[in-house]
């Protein structure tokens, strides 16, 4: 009797092709991973810049605001130019705003603003324009309303207090 006699091959693994696609995809898989990552850093990072940039323009915007007029012996005078003017809260950063009268309104006036920095030895400088109106800011006047001419807080509590003993 004859017997067939079968060879069987088992070979375990992975061929060298097998072991370079695997490799192949790994590498393209962390390098997009990484294109990712370093995307979304940048993109943090400007969006702080931005964020600090937004506060400096509040922070000199709220200084004009206070120190543009002078307050005078019950009126305001005319605006004065705020030269190199340290922006609070931001080092190293100065402002000037001169302030340009409308022809056609006197209490109508154009604020030239320039803010000027130095960045890796690079001196900068950014520059707008805003309107402002010739008055006193809303928190002044809030203040002299209840502090100058009502006696201040004190008064008005008094005067509630007492108010509520007559009942």
């Amino acid at each position: 009797m004859k017997t067939l006699h079968l060879r069987v091959s088992v070979r375990a693994g992975f061929t060298i092709i097998e072991v370079l696609l695997a490799m192949a995809i790994l590498l393209l898989g962390s390098t997009a991973i990484i294109a990712f990552l370093t995307f979304g850093s940048a993109t943090a990072r400007h969006a702080q810049l931005r964020t600090q940039a937004t506060a400096a323009v509040e922070a000199v915007v709220s200084e004009i605001d206070r120190h543009l007029f002078v307050y005078e012996n019950g009126e305001l005078g005319e605006p004065r130019d705020l030269v190199d003017r340290p922006v609070p809260g931001v080092d190293g950063v100065v402002y000037t705003a001169r302030a340009v009268v409308n022809p056609d309104n006197e209490r109508e006036y154009r604020v030239d603003i320039e803010v000027r920095w130095e960045s890796a030895g690079v001196k900068r400088s950014k520059s707008w324009s805003m309107l402002k109106i010739k008055e006193l800011p809303f928190g002044e006047r809030l203040r002299r309303e209840f502090i100058e001419q009502s006696g201040g807080f004190k008064q008005i509590s008094q005067d509630a207090g007492s108010s509520g003993d007559s009942e």
